[in-house]
């Protein structure tokens, strides 16, 4: 029986690429000279802080740039809210999402139920798959998925025959 799997992963070491890209951006640019303003990750939250609200704006432009030229979709970053750190500066938390939330997937599951099409979907964990007999109907429920707009990058994997 025909599947494929609905998934939201994201590439950590393009992250990683574009962070190196932002930083070496900031020490070159010339209203980034003699300012506090830093990015960092660990896991899979990035910390930006930076001297002043406008800095830490163009903090959040530069990575969106850099993740955008690496491949990565920005969708996938939840942007915390900003709040004062000491020494009179700024920081905000980014939060690179992956997998797919228990709501997202219940929405995507009661679609393609409510579809007519003859697939199933199931939840496995953080992410959802699809099954059907034929290809036709998997690449119809593909598409209809795409048409959702799910506010997730999603990926279509694991494709079998």
């Amino acid at each position: 029986m025909p599947s494929f799997d609905i998934v939201s992963k994201i590439d950590m070491t393009s992250v990683d690429n574009a962070l190196q890209g932002v930083m070496k951006e900031m020490q070159v640019r010339y209203d980034f000279k003699g300012s506090k303003s830093e990015i960092s990750k660990t896991d899979e939250v990035i910390l930006i802080s930076a001297d002043d609200e406008l800095k830490r704006r163009q903090v959040e432009e530069l990575l969106i740039t850099h993740l955008t030229r690496k491949g990565v979709d920005t969708k996938a970053l939840e942007f915390g809210k900003v709040e004062q750190a000491s020494g009179n500066t700024v920081r905000q938390t980014v939060t690179v999402r992956q997998g797919i939330q228990r709501d997202v997937a219940q929405k995507i599951v009661k679609a393609i139920k409510s579809s007519k099409l003859k697939t199933q979907a199931a939840i496995q964990g953080d992410e959802v798959r699809v099954s059907g007999k034929k290809r036709d109907e998997l690449q119809e429920t593909m598409a209809m998925i795409k048409e959702l707009g799910v506010e997730f990058p999603l990926q279509f994997e694991n494709f079998r025959d």
